[in-house]
């Protein structure tokens, strides 16, 4: 095993840090795994036990590794990182790390417009909006619970297969999502909700709130994203 060198332009800590990825995504360390505690890395790699935790603080960060209290540090199950400054559909950003994006339609509807879909829609009093509920799974696993609201100018969203991605469907009708404003909160699951994502009732969720803007800067859809954190990340 190469050495790190000490007097390289790269900081220690990062050397290890580029040193333990590499020996996940070869196997040596496996999703779930626990790596050795920081006495053996520091005497494995020759390093202080300051440069061992401010790697393995900067990995538990990035989301490689996670402290589980009182039993170590161990290979995180890996997770979808999407970037708000772009607008993706969920199945681009699954592809653009490494997993298949999947889609089960809980239900497509129209259904009273509330005061959030008037103000942010721009709807008058009285209307209604086609409302598409959606679990979003990644290589399988559901990873997001979607709500989404559209004008009835998009009712023809009621005939489409909805199973697949939603802003496919949208550019084939001429429509490119273009800009957003978005809210992150956090939430509780609820019972349905825990159901639906294969977690437990009152397990923390991140909550996005958005509202997407198409090319025209008209208001396209709003949308409400249950997120399971464990399996999802923004960067912003």
């Amino acid at each position: 095993m190469k050495n790190l060198q000490s007097e390289s332009s790269s900081p220690l800590y990062h050397q290890l840090m580029q040193r333990l990825a590499e020996d996940i995504e070869r196997g040596k360390y496996p999703v779930g795994s626990r790596i050795p505690p920081e006495h053996e890395l520091e005497a494995l790699y020759k390093v202080s036990r300051v440069t061992v935790r401010r790697a393995l603080s900067e990995l538990t960060a990035e989301g490689l590794l996670e402290k589980k209290q009182g039993k170590g540090t161990f290979v995180s199950t890996p997770r979808i990182s999407q970037d708000l400054k772009s607008i993706h559909s969920f199945h681009d950003a699954c592809k653009l790390n490494g997993f298949r994006g999947g889609t089960i339609l809980v239900h497509v509807k129209e259904v009273n417009a509330d005061d959030s879909d008037i103000c942010e829609l721009e709807l008058r009093e009285g209307s209604k909006v086609v409302e598409t509920l959606r679990v979003r799974t990644a290589d399988g696993v559901p990873v997001v619970l979607e709500k989404n609201h559209f004008s009835m100018a998009y009712s023809y969203l009621e005939n489409e297969n909805l199973a697949g991605s939603l802003y496919g469907v949208l550019r084939d009708y001429g429509i490119e999502p273009k800009q957003a404003s978005h809210d992150i909160s956090m939430a509780f699951a609820t019972d349905d909700q825990a159901k639906l994502l294969n977690i437990k009732k009152g397990d923390p969720l991140m909550r996005l709130h958005e509202v997407v803007y198409d090319q025209k800067g008209r208001p396209l859809h709003n949308s409400l994203q249950l997120i399971r954190g464990d399996r999802f990340v923004f960067r912003i």
